[in-house]
Formats: structure tokens, C-alpha cells, sequence
């Protein structure tokens, strides 16, 4: 009978097992070895649990400005509203929070709840809200804060939605948890996202512009019959796999891109994919087309 301890030096030895032993032994671990190691557990974790574990451990190197909600694209309630037209804008967008400006969208005075209007309706009594009584505080934050920092404020404070400022105070976007939440977990679709089903849709017009929201799934084929283009599909099915290809990479939330004579910009996407974008034609081509 062989007594003898099995060898953690030999051919046999795996380099998951030779990290095991120095964390037993209480040596540090630099963040490359963890993320080394989570790269070589495919055995022991499926691919969704290793791209959760992946996520939480990117997302303390992610910075805000790398997922925020870009100024362009922040859907504001401003102060002079009226009720009818904060209704409106609520049920349209499907968000639960909206920034509520003054001036401009550097003047924000706060963020509104949709569930703190719902006492005026059905009320014949009401004479409307009084906006700045509604409007409760919001967290403001630089564009180099870490996700994992914001996370745990998120917590502490209750807050659930942030503004982002540049170095010069100016506002260039907005961060919610969800979008945090996202970054680990991977895209989270509410209610709102599923009556969303339409792959194209006409949105209103932009400077003047006709202007659509394509969801990235939406195959090439489906894309060239809509707008009477022909976009190659030679090797990609999917408008999303031929923006990424134009890109070279895997797009963020807010980059643009223009190529065959249409302008597209990254509307909703995580680190994974992208889910939608947010489609104009070329003035000279939508004028033809």
C-alpha cells in the first residue's frame, strides 16, 4: 500500500490546484491570478455562473463613464410640465425615475418618482402637483467613479438613479442600479422592454430627421426590406454583428458609427451585446429613398 501524499509538483498537478494550496497557505492573490483562475474553471462553473463571477469582478474596474446613459439620450421631466404632459412622457418611456430639470439639462433640480404622481389621478379635487414639493434628492457623481463604489452608495443611500458631471460640473449622463446590475448579470428586461417587440420602429423626428430604433437582433435581411438598402449579410445575420464588425469591437452605450449611408448610435447595450441602436438615414439617401 502507498502512503505516500500525492505530489502538487508533478505532471498531475494543475495550476488551479497549485492555487488552491497557496490560498490554503494564506499567500495574497493578486486580482490577475483570481481572474486567471475564474477563466480556468469551466469545469466547475457553467458559462452563465462564470460570466456572473467574470462581471462582479470587472465591475470594480469599470468606470461610470464607460455605461452611464449619455445627456443625449436621458429621457428629463422639466419643471414647467404640465400633469398631462409628465403623464405622457411616463407611459411613453416606461422609466419608474426622471431627472427634472430647470434651464436646461445642466440645471438639475432633482429626480421625480412616477408612483409619487399617482395621487393626483383619479382625483377630481386635485388642482396638480406642485413639482418642487414631488422632486427628491439625487446622488451626483463623477464620470471616474467605480461601479463597485456606486453600488454600495446606491445601498447606503436608497437612491436608486445618479447624474453624472464632467470635470467641468456640466451633466453628461445619467446611471441607474439596473445599469449596474446589468453589468453582472447581464441585460435585465422589465414589462416595458417585452411590449417592445417590434424589431424597427419609427421614433419622432431628430433635427428635423427621420430617426428609428433597431433592435440588434434584427437580421440584415428584415433591415434591407424596411429601408430599401442593401446592407451585406454575406457574414453576419443580424445588424448588430455587422455594426460591431464595422467597430471592430463590441460598441458602448453612446458610441456612433457611420457606414452604407446611415448614421447608427448604441442605445441600450452591456458587455456582452448590444440590444438596440438607434437608426438615421443619410439626408441625401432618405430623401431618395
Amino acid at each position: 500500500m502507498n502512503d505516500k501524499p500525492p505530489s502538487t509538483s508533478g505532471p498531475g498537478a494543475t495550476g488551479v490546484f497549485k492555487r488552491v494550496i497557496r490560498a490554503i497557505k494564506g499567500a495574497p492573490w493578486s486580482r490577475e491570478e483570481i481572474h486567471d483562475l475564474l477563466q480556468q474553471a469551466e469545469s466547475v462553473f457553467d458559462p452563465e455562473e462564470q460570466e456572473m463571477l467574470t462581471g462582479v469582478f470587472e465591475v470594480a474596474e469599470t468606470q461610470v463613464r464607460e455605461v452611464m446613459v449619455p445627456r443625449s439620450q436621458m429621457v428629463v421631466i422639466e419643471r414647467d410640465h404640465s400633469l398631462d404632459e409628465m403623464l405622457e412622457l411616463i407611459i411613453r418611456s416606461g422609466h419608474s425615475r426622471f431627472p427634472v430639470i430647470g434651464e436646461d439639462r445642466d440645471d438639475v433640480l432633482g429626480v421625480l418618482l412616477a408612483k409619487d404622481l399617482l395621487r393626483f389621478f383619479g382625483n377630481s379635487t386635485a388642482d396638480g402637483p406642485q413639482i418642487d414639493k414631488l422632486v427628491r434628492p439625487v446622488s451626483v457623481i463623477p464620470e471616474s467613479k467605480r461601479l463597485n463604489a456606486l453600488l454600495k452608495e446606491f445601498r447606503d443611500s436608497h437612491n436608486h438613479m445618479a447624474i453624472v458631471v464632467d470635470e467641468y460640473g456640466g451633466v453628461s449622463g445619467l446611471l441607474t442600479i439596473e445599469d449596474v446590475l446589468e453589468e453582472i448579470v447581464g441585460e435585465i428586461d422589465d414589462e416595458h422592454d417585452h411590449e417592445e417587440a417590434e424589431f424597427i420602429q419609427k421614433d419622432a423626428e431628430k433635427d428635423g430627421h427621420p430617426c428609428y430604433t433597431v433592435r440588434a437582433l434584427t437580421r440584415i435581411e428584415a433591415f434591407n426590406d424596411y429601408f430599401h438598402c442593401e446592407l451585406t449579410d454575406d457574414d453576419y445575420d443580424t445588424i448588430g454583428g455587422l455594426v460591431m464588425h464595422q467597430l471592430g469591437r463590441l460598441p458602448r452605450r453612446g458610441e456612433r458609427l457611420h457606414f452604407d449611408g446611415f448614421h447608427f448610435q448604441v442605445t441600450k447595450a452591456d458587455r456582452r451585446r448590444i440590444d438596440t441602436l438607434q437608426v438615421q438615414r443619410d439626408r441625401r439617401d432618405a430623401a431618395t429613398g
